[in-house]
């Protein structure tokens, strides 16, 4: 129909559910001549005299087949509504690119995929691959949200990780995904993520933890107070202006309730004012008023800033499908349907599987595109199967007029490649700055969580006490000797060794590290030095109060520098295992296997750290070349042996050969096989070093699974 010939008012009408249940099937009066506007599409409708030639032109789709009226649900009516045509006899898609250039212009983002496939390996036949997504096409634009639908399985997850780039390394994909027209990187500040588990610091109140984040990445040419203002009026965007300075909670004391979790999770990624907002299951585990509220919060803030949102959603309640203007409802990794939310009941209806009159219109579409329950469904007179119905839904959407329109725009969008998304200005914090922020943000986190450096401080003063009171006054006899060393012995081992004990809190620290350093927060550097900053206070008070009642209690050389020495190398010996646990925890994320793995890595440096087994007495193929140098446990044990040895004398009579008196450096010789042929403080220098070099293997770790990614 040429487009000029229309007259200048025309009626178009609209589907929209009634209110209230009709007593029966009703049969639509035949739709007038004219264009008819369905949410963004605007499909041509047919003009009939007859009411005969209209009721098959019910919905705008192409089939091969036709259904009887009484397939359509009997609550839907028509809405007639007075639409101005365009002047200059333009057709709708000419507007829309319009619309899109004056979007592009305004910052706004355009998402496009056309011809998407994603596959991954199949573990039964080597060789060959298994497709998650097939030939998905599919367009997102700016102030609409499209809901991505679909039963467990359904590739929901997998098609919103393409789009943002998230696949794994086991994954391949085909296909053009567009930005804008162009095949471009999306600059940090354009595009966020929010994943489906609210990873958060639990000790933090909402204030605190958005704030924090502002810091991280707004750009220092921001001063602190916009940052903070910035902060504020984001909480404030969520509704989250009333619980600003309540902890976020998690499992060791109550916080927040679920919809705030999730809406503090969006409010650290839009802090950016993203023109690109993912989103994986962001009404996942709240009840259906606190997913109304979420959502209703994001489309509010997609209309009022013109930004571009995508989301997963499981089954929303009506409420919150009412909300959505674009649906993609995949099953199988297969398009079921794309378009306007208010158009895919008469899609299925016109399919001869309408949505009965009491049931919610989503989880009318989940029961029938489910066939993990391959129940029948009742398609007019006859039942199909899930798997039958799901066939004819997705052929008849290919052949529909609908998906000739989502192809005809995303080719539009992808003709206007002229506009690139602009980076945003004044990049993110500087490296410094990003440092600084995390160190304090990890200490306030350690202060607050008594499980993370506390419990153990009150378990080392209790230890302490039970070494200091069983090794009490040691004195100077040839016992004592055996005495010291298996009293320095049990510091240098066990007392290092509970360091894993703050393992399952370094799980949480790389969880949340995960979530921030994806979205561009950070760099690994800047988490690397902060963790081990924030970190250095606590160690330290752990090294020398509880460190100081077993050194006095038993009785060890009386001199400030001794003693000096001696918590010296206690904390430096704890940085140690806890870089080790570090390392653990960003290969190993699940705690218990972590501490497993961890408490036999040490119990192995143990067994070779020349105590146990003197270094002259170990096998040499393998355990004295090269494990007994690569244990830190014989840099201790010397340190430690040293610092308290030499400059004691001991009798030797009991040492047999006619020996009166043993130096403390001839007890390191000859008793414990010690090298004394250098300082204790090179012991204490190489430690130090493997400190550094446990911290470089946790950057390199990191560094090396970001790429495998």
């Amino acid at each position: 129909m040429d487009p000029s010939a229309l007259p200048a008012p025309t009626n178009v009408l609209r589907w929209s559910p009634s209110p209230t249940q009709s007593p029966g099937p009703s049969r639509p009066p035949p739709f007038a001549g004219g264009h008819q506007r369905i949410g963004d599409l605007e499909m041509q409708s047919l003009s009939s005299d007859s009411p005969e030639g209209s009721s098959r032109r019910v919905f705008p789709f192409s089939f091969d087949h036709r259904h009887d009226d009484e397939h359509i649900r009997p609550e839907l009516r028509l809405r007639t509504e007075i639409l101005p045509t365009e002047a200059a006899g333009r057709t709708r898609l000419e507007n829309q690119a319009d619309s899109m250039s004056s979007g592009k212009s305004a910052g706004g983002v355009y998402l496009t995929w056309e011809d998407l496939w994603v596959t991954v390996p199949d573990r039964k036949e080597k060789g060959s691959s298994r497709p998650i997504l097939e030939g998905l096409t599919g367009f997102a634009e700016p102030g609409s949200v499209l809901a991505i639908m679909g039963p467990s399985g359904s590739g929901k997850s997998t098609l919103l990780d393409g789009l943002a780039g998230r696949l794994s390394s086991g994954t391949s994909h085909k296909g053009r995904i567009m930005v804008n027209g162009r095949q471009q990187r999306l600059s940090f500040g354009v595009s966020a993520y929010v994943t489906q588990d609210d990873t958060l610091m639990t000790t933090l109140t909402v204030r605190e933890a958005v704030n924090y984040s502002a810091q991280l990445q707004l750009p220092d040419s921001m001063s602190i107070s916009e940052k903070r203002e910035r902060a504020e009026a984001t909480i404030r965007e969520m509704g989250l202006q009333d619980a600003m300075d309540t902890r976020i909670g998690g499992w060791s004391s109550k916080g927040l309730s679920g919809g705030q979790k999730r809406r503090v999770s969006i409010c650290i990624e839009i802090l950016t004012h993203p023109k690109l907002l993912f989103l994986d299951e962001p009404t996942s585990g709240l009840d259906s008023a606190a997913s109304y509220h979420v959502m209703s919060r994001i489309v509010r803030l997609a209309q009022r800033n013109a930004r571009t949102v995508i989301a997963s959603i499981h089954q929303p309640s009506s409420e919150v499908f009412d909300l959505f203007h674009h649906l993609c409802l995949l099953s199988s990794g297969r398009t079921v349907y794309f378009g306007p939310t208010s158009m895919a009941e008469q899609f299925f209806a016109s399919n001869g599987l309408p949505c009965p009159s009491l049931r919610s219109p989503s989880e009318h579409y989940l029961r029938t595109i489910n066939q993990d329950f391959d129940q029948d469904i009742e398609q007019g007179s006859h039942r199909l199967s899930a798997k039958e119905a799901i066939d004819i839904l997705v052929k008849s959407y290919e052949v529909s007029h609908i998906s000739e329109e989502v192809r005809l725009q995303v080719s539009k969008i992808n003709d206007q490649s002229e506009i690139r998304i602009s980076e945003r200005r004044g990049g993110q914090a500087s490296f410094i700055t990003q440092s600084l922020v995390l160190t304090r943000r990890s200490f306030v986190n350690m202060y607050r969580n008594w499980g993370y450096y506390w419990l153990r401080f009150a378990i080392y003063i209790a230890l302490c006490l039970c070494v200091g009171t069983i090794f009490y006054d040691i004195g100077l006899t040839y016992g004592s000797i055996q005495a010291r060393g298996a009293m320095l012995m049990f510091v240098a081992t066990f007392l290092t060794f509970m360091a894993i004990g703050g393992f399952p809190s370094f799980v949480e620290d790389m969880k949340i590290f995960g979530r921030e350093r994806l979205n561009g927060h950070y760099g690994v550097g800047a988490f690397v030095i902060s963790n081990t900053l924030s970190s250095m206070p606590y160690l330290l008070l752990i090294s020398v109060i509880p460190g100081a009642i077993a050194y006095y209690l038993t009785g060890l050389q009386r001199s400030f520098e001794h003693f000096a020495y001696f918590a010296l190398l206690l904390f430096i010996c704890m940085m140690l295992v806890e870089s080790l646990m570090m390392n653990i925890a960003s290969i190993v994320p699940d705690f218990l296997m972590g501490i497993i793995t961890g408490a036999g890595i040490q119990g192995v440096m143990m067994l070779n750290g020349g105590f146990f087994r003197l270094p002259n007495d170990l096998p040499k193929p393998f355990w004295r070349y090269p494990m007994y140098y690569i244990a830190f446990h014989k840099y201790t044990n010397q340190g430690f042996y040293k610092n308290e040895f030499l400059g004691l004398t001991f009798p030797g009579e009991q040492a047999g050969a006619g020996v009166s008196t043993m130096t403390g450096e001839q007890v390191l010789r000859s008793f414990w096989e010690m090298e004394t042929g250098y300082s204790k403080w090179v012991d204490l220098a190489i430690l130090l070093g493997m400190v550094v070099v446990y911290r470089l293997m946790f950057f390199g770790v990191v560094k090396t699974k970001e790429k495998m990614k």
